[in-house]
């Protein structure tokens, strides 16, 4: 292994000994602090056990621990990372790539603070004054009430009056801030065709007979008997809208209401990934969002609207793309408040620095990639004034085009001139090129990775004989003759988000890649206009829905094979062999953990000691199948697996969705691995494993190359060429120049983001995007050159 010398005083670096997080093979490594330190190796390696399930969180740990202990009951328990010791640990920021709270009220305003200075800006210069910051907010309702003791009116003979209370705030009355309002499409709750009584119901759990129906049918209202389409205004009425009204049912006095609020009152209000899946699929069917028709979609009351700075409305400011709002901003004349107008002028020039100029501050922070999440959480640090501390990156150029990386690496060295520790988990060549430190994680992934094969510098890196050092100058080539088109996909006059009336034809049965900077068009063009049409499969990196229970096996349909060749070895029923069934321990219910409340303080999670957190009952662990139990077999790795069943019990159907997960390049995850613990990339990767072989003839692919090591891009593109010669037709969205090079065809959007995009700029074959001056073709020709 080769290195490079560390600065020899102590208090300089971040020692790390003993590390086994994981699947880190007990490791020993110093991490000069003050420096920016990039992280790589292939997928599975390690990189974010050392990085973020070791130091970082040992760093949060700690910090919590000085915290009182009321204050550690409202904060998540985190165990001390496995390890002997950490020495030189400063406060760690972790700015990663979780998508932002999908929260209704929670915008990009309100996320970075920028709201808020706007209201202070509103609510001081605003004509006309309407009162205070909270007149102008969506999330405070206007109230009038009493509270507050008036003591001074106290006398012996007369109890304490409370005083009366006016709150102003900005909320939209009707929406309740959230800018739209539901519509319920009648005819998905109710077949008028037929009776109460012959399931004119359709509302998922309304069965004839049962209680829900009955009550509707013995109300007194309607004839259960009658068909629906016969009713008078006045009996559709109190079936749909009737507010709650007492009635007898059964001789017990009941409150019944109409069905449209039973649903909203079931429904409606519940969080939607909470719901089961078919009540879930009820209500994306059933109920539609529009605009507030009394706010026009801005969340805000008439009041909070009528008050304007230099002519525009809190509501337009929110609207305008950010890059705008900058320009506005600065041009505003009000020396009173000009203290603020600086800070606001300077927070949203960092949203345009990071590349997210083309977003608005209204954009709800739910429908943000994960890379534009982890860039707007950059956001607060660019200012700020703390130094000597640890910023944690995790693939900071995640969605990011050749042309904003650049940006993005300014970024991160200016964090480091302020005297920080930057430590970034990243593949891409052009970070790992700016590195002060690298250290090459590897040899490989899971138990065969785990090891640091390689710590120096960048050049010491290029000439050592890790996977990584080989592959930092690997080029993918252009195709000599690319795929000849079956046919074409037409996209007419596509207007969705920046899109200026854009005519697009994607070709058939090729490899299709659409790319451009961040926010020029590509997601709202193809999952806008493409994605819903019949035989296209869209696989994304959103997170997968399931409980913590849910893993791998489970989720690709694994299990199921599994469980039956484990029940007909031992002559039992598959049930035993599931966690979440009869085989559960029952001391934890098959969780594999115990968790424990106390009190004001944190919970804390311990492992089944029935169990040793294997999460079976102890007489199903005596079933075997081959030389391994249930437990030790979803302990194995994907690559393992497929080893073991070829070898063990013949599983045609385990085989193949094994050969899927390792075309796909998850052979290192285990199968029994919770999901929630899997990135992004490994998230679009598992759900693309389950499509293959499906009916759909068109895959879109968003991202694909998201915690892909260099060297699993070479595999991925041998995967996207076997879909397309199985006849598939493949569009990738995607900024890795290696990508471009390997396609038949290329659609490039911009010229810039936001609304300097939303063009189509360029449509070809890679080799005539070489030709051309847009931004992609000036970083595919820089690519291919070396």
């Amino acid at each position: 292994m080769s290195t490079t010398a560390h600065p020899a005083d102590a208090h300089d670096m971040i020692r790390v000994q003993g590390a086994r997080q994981n699947n880190l093979q007990d490791i020993c490594l110093e991490i000069p602090k003050r420096r920016l330190t990039v992280f790589t190796g292939v997928s599975g390696s390690g990189k974010s056990s050392l990085v973020f399930g070791t130091i970082a969180a040992e760093s949060q740990r700690m910090i919590n621990e000085t915290y009182s202990a009321f204050l550690q009951g409202f904060m998540p328990t985190l165990a001390r990372p496995d390890v002997d010791v950490l020495q030189g640990l400063t406060t760690a920021i972790i700015v990663d790539q979780e998508r932002l709270a999908a929260n209704i009220r929670s915008t990009v305003g309100t996320v970075t603070d920028v709201n808020a200075m706007l209201r202070i800006l509103f609510s001081r210069i605003g004509e006309p004054h309407i009162g205070s910051p909270n007149a102008f907010s969506f999330n405070v309702a206007t109230a009038h009430g009493k509270g507050g003791l008036v003591v001074e009116k106290a006398s012996a003979s007369k109890k304490p009056e409370r005083a009366e209370f006016t709150v102003l705030g900005g909320m939209c009355p009707r929406c309740e801030g959230t800018g739209r309002v539901t519509d319920l499409d009648i005819d998905q709750l109710v077949d008028k065709s037929l009776s109460l009584n012959e399931g004119a119901i359709t509302i998922p759990g309304y069965k004839p007979g049962g209680w829900s129906v009955r009550f509707y049918a013995e109300s007194g209202f309607f004839d259960p008997d009658k068909p629906v389409a016969q009713y008078t205004d006045t009996e559709l009425h109190d079936l749909l809208h009737r507010e709650a009204t007492k009635v007898k049912i059964s001789g017990t006095n009941m409150t019944f209401q109409g069905l449209i609020p039973a649903v909203q009152k079931s429904f409606l209000s519940k969080d939607r990934e909470a719901m089961q899946p078919h009540i879930r699929e009820f209500v994306d069917r059933a109920v539609t969002f529009i605009p507030c028709p009394d706010c026009e979609g801005t969340r805000l009351n008439a009041s909070a609207r009528s008050s304007t700075v230099a002519g525009i409305t809190i509501a337009q400011a929110c609207a305008m793309q950010i890059s705008d709002l900058a320009d506005w901003v600065r041009g505003l004349d009000a020396p009173s408040v000009r203290p603020l107008l600086d800070s606001l002028g300077e927070t949203l020039d960092h949203f345009t620095e990071i590349g997210l100029g083309y977003l608005s501050l209204d954009r709800p922070s739910g429908t943000l990639s994960g890379g534009e999440a982890q860039r707007i959480k950059m956001i607060r640090h660019l200012g700020s004034a703390l130094t000597d501390v640890t910023y944690v990156f995790d693939e900071p150029t995640a969605g990011l085009h050749p042309h904003d990386i650049e940006r993005m690496n300014q970024l991160l060295l200016r964090l480091r001139d302020k005297g920080n520790t930057v430590l970034v988990v990243e593949h891409k060549p052009e970070v790992i090129a700016i590195a002060d430190h690298v250290i090459d994680m590897g040899p490989g992934a899971g138990n065969q990775g785990g090891q640091v094969v390689y710590e120096g510098d960048l050049a010491g890196l290029r000439s050592s004989q890790t996977l990584t050092g080989t592959h930092l100058s690997y080029r993918a080539q252009l195709k000599e003759s690319p795929r000849r088109p079956t046919g074409q996909l037409e996209i007419r006059g596509a207007s969705t988000h920046n899109l200026k009336g854009v005519d697009a034809d994607i070709p058939l049965g090729v490899l299709t890649v659409v790319t451009g900077v961040a926010g020029s068009g590509k997601s709202s063009l193809i999952h806008g206009h493409a994605a819903a049409r019949d035989g296209v499969v869209a696989v994304d990196q959103s997170p997968i829905k399931g409980s913590r229970r849910s893993n791998p096996a489970t989720y690709t349909g694994l299990l199921e094979p599994i469980r039956k060749a484990f029940a007909k070895a031992n002559g039992v029923k598959p049930a035993l062999f599931s966690a979440n069934s009869e085989g559960a321990c029952p001391a934890c219910g098959g969780a594999g953990v115990i968790e424990t409340e106390l009190g004001v303080m944190a919970s804390v999670t311990s492992p089944c000691e029935e169990c040793e957190g294997r999460r079976f009952r102890p007489d199903v662990l005596e079933y075997r199948l081959g030389e391994r139990n249930i437990p030790e077999v979803l302990d194995l790795s994907v690559a393992e697996a497929s080893q073991f069943f070829s070898s063990t019990a013949a599983l045609p159907a385990a085989m193949k969705i094994l050969d899927r997960m390792q075309d796909v390049g998850l052979g290192y995850i285990r199968l029994g691995q919770p999901l929630n613990t899997l990135s992004g990339g490994e998230r679009q990767r598992l759900k693309l494993a389950t499509h293959m072989g499906g009916d759909g003839g068109i895959y879109i692919l968003d991202e694909p190359t998201t915690g892909l090591h260099l060297a699993d891009v070479e595999n991925l593109l041998r995967l996207l060429d076997r879909l397309v010669e199985a006849g598939k037709t493949v569009i990738v969205i995607e900024h890795h120049q290696a990508v471009m090079a390997h396609a038949d065809w290329i659609l490039d959007l911009g010229p810039g983001p936001g609304h300097e995009g939303g063009e189509v700029v360029f449509t070809g074959t890679p080799a005539q995007l070489l030709e051309a001056e847009t931004l992609t073709g000036q970083h595919l020709r820089r690519y291919l050159r070396g």
